[in-house]
């Protein structure tokens, strides 16, 4: 569950984890991080978009494992909570959003609203995750989730409807 605290310093952004965890700036955001942590996340999608599946979901897995260990440092920095401007949980879940999906307008425009209502409304199960598990592994399990129930639906329109 996302609280407010200290808002955090820009020069916070000059140590690595935080310049990362803080979504390379955008969760700095005064209005909206999260949504400002997604929009950061299409330039990497773009990017990853051009590795096969298996690559994608390696490289995924890695942001994720990382990210455990990014959020927890930076959140014990900012008082030990899931800080609205940790927003690395928001570009890993994404990125899952995003999985074996074409990278044209429409389905990063579908992918983002979509990832953004599931981390929004944090419908069950994704909200006793969020409440339940603490930490850098509870702050990006409840986006992962998000990401997982948006992928769902898109793959969904991308393999029937489409």
């Amino acid at each position: 569950m996302h609280k407010t605290g200290p808002r955090p310093s820009p020069a916070m952004l000059r140590n690595p984890v935080h310049f990362l965890s803080l979504g390379f700036g955008s969760g700095l955001s005064p209005i909206a991080p999260g949504t400002a942590g997604t929009l950061a996340a299409i330039p990497l999608y773009l990017l990853l978009a051009k590795l096969d599946l298996v690559a994608y979901l390696v490289v995924t897995l890695s942001l994720f494992a990382i990210g455990v260990y990014l959020c927890e440092l930076t959140s014990r920095e900012l008082g030990g909570q899931d800080h609205p401007a940790i927003v690395w949980d928001e570009i890993v879940g994404y990125l899952i959003t995003m999985m074996g999906v074409p990278p044209k307008i429409e389905w990063l425009v579908a992918g983002f609203l979509l990832f953004r209502l599931f981390d929004i409304l944090k419908p069950w199960p994704i909200r006793v995750l969020d409440r339940s598990i603490k930490g850098g592994l509870g702050i990006m399990l409840d986006d992962v989730l998000a990401g997982i129930f948006a992928a769902l639906i898109l793959q969904c329109f991308f393999k029937f409807i489409i």
